[in-house]
């Protein structure tokens, strides 16, 4: 059995100003998908220009912040929304969402797209691999900050871990399984998918479809947000039900690209 290290949530702090591991994390995050980006970019069939990749991280980092949030007040405390509106723009309180921080990506795309001229799917398939390392980076925060904890584990496993600010029962460290699945295997899969040509469509679905699995399979692990509990038949949480359209879109999206890729090229 293990015990949770008690991390300070400020990494640095330069006087008044306290940097936050949290923030460090979507730094990171950004970061990871600047440098894949760029690698990618010489690799794609259609020029990427490096003011491109700015420009599409810039709007994809505002499709982040403002969809997460949104999607965690209107998700997941929408009671407390309705009570206390504002709410809503302290965003210093906490509380981001991973479905809202997903619509926000897609509608910024949807800017940029016309904005650029590109095709909508192009630049998602193009992002595929971009996006997981940021994934992994925000579940190391959620560990460095002491939340999102796990269900409680059965005896003996040996790396279950007690979170002493939650209670003194072992626990499974949800937060790393879902660094593991969502981060680091999403990342080598489509890190994989992507390093060679595929139909239009197919890395978006495959990334949509496999991200949907991932968080459902991590969900039986993790323990349900305390005012929602369990949305239905005493199992399923509200990640598991944001993520089964997730995964019908993505099945959807990858088997419609390879039929219409067989009908535009027929062998």
């Amino acid at each position: 059995m293990l015990i949770y290290p008690e991390i300070d949530p400020v990494a640095l702090q330069l006087g008044p100003i306290a940097v936050r591991w949290y923030g460090l994390m979507y730094l990171f995050g950004f970061a990871a998908a600047w440098f894949i980006a760029r690698y990618r970019a010489e690799k794609s069939p259609r020029p990427w220009l490096n003011e491109d990749i700015d420009d599409l991280l810039f709007y994809t980092a505002i499709g982040v912040i403002v969809g997460g949030r949104f999607g965690y007040v209107f998700f997941y405390g929408f009671d407390h929304f309705l009570e206390d509106p504002l709410w809503l723009f302290r965003v210093w309180e906490g509380g981001m969402a991973f479905h809202g921080g997903l619509l926000g990506v897609l509608l910024a795309v949807l800017f940029y797209a016309k904005r650029s001229k590109r095709h909508y799917f192009d630049i998602t398939d193009f992002g595929a691999a971009m996006v997981p390392l940021g994934f992994a980076a925000g579940r190391l925060g959620n560990f460095i900050g002491g939340e999102l904890w796990g269900r409680p584990a059965p005896e003996g496993l040996p790396w279950a871990m007690v979170f002493p600010h939650v209670d003194e029962i072992p626990r499974h460290p949800s937060q790393l399984y879902q660094f593991a699945l969502e981060g680091v295997a999403l990342f080598a899969l489509m890190f994989w998918f992507s390093h060679k040509s595929r139909p239009r469509m197919a890395a978006t679905g495959l990334s949509l479809m496999a991200y949907g699995v991932f968080r459902s399979i991590a969900e039986f692990y993790r323990q349900p947000d305390a005012h929602l509990n369990f949305i239905a038949f005493d199992w399923l949480t509200m990640g598991q039900l944001l993520s089964a359209p997730m995964i019908i879109i993505g099945l959807g999206l990858l088997v419609w690209a390879y039929q219409r890729d067989r009908v535009v090229s027929p062998s």
